[in-house]
């Protein structure tokens, strides 16, 4: 492949895991998603790149990628798991209960309110995952961000 390796890949080589033709297509698969898809989806976006790519590879691969540290899995109450590749930089989810759409957003006062909150408690945060849940207001006064995007509810 000439292309130039995408961060998963980079990062299978610095760990020293194969990289089979197979895992590269599902790797970029992964990459190249603007949203989280499950196993299933990562198959048929897989599959339609190369065609001898079972779903049980695709587990495999996601698995492996999972325990490695390069990708996330999350649990949005959907029974599904997905995937996003481990982020660079720390950020929450918003998910639309209606349409199954997956926000990203950032919030330094919420990141400060969970380090106080800690403190109080007579802990040090070492990480967090924070998920919030909603429905759509039924009049919203602007279009809701796309889910490709993270946004930054600091600057509000």
């Amino acid at each position: 492949m000439t292309e130039k390796p995408t961060a998963i890949e980079e990062a299978c080589m610095t760990l020293g895991l194969r990289m089979t033709d197979q895992r590269r297509v599902i790797a970029r698969v992964i990459s190249d998603a603007q949203d989280h898809p499950d196993v299933e989806e990562l198959h048929r976006r897989a599959a339609a790149v190369d065609d001898r790519i079972s779903i049980s590879t695709v587990y495999r691969t996601v698995k492996l990628f999972e325990d490695a540290g390069i990708i996330e899995r999350h649990d949005f109450r959907d029974g599904r798991s997905r995937y996003e590749p481990v982020p660079d930089e720390h950020h929450d989810h918003l998910i639309d209960l209606r349409s199954g759409t997956v926000v990203e957003f950032r919030s330094e006062e919420i990141e400060r309110l969970q380090e106080e909150v800690a403190r109080r408690l007579g802990f040090r945060l070492v990480g967090h995952r924070l998920e919030l849940y909603g429905v759509p207001l039924d009049a919203p006064e602007k279009a809701p961000p796309s889910p490709s995007t993270t946004s930054d509810l600091s600057k509000d």
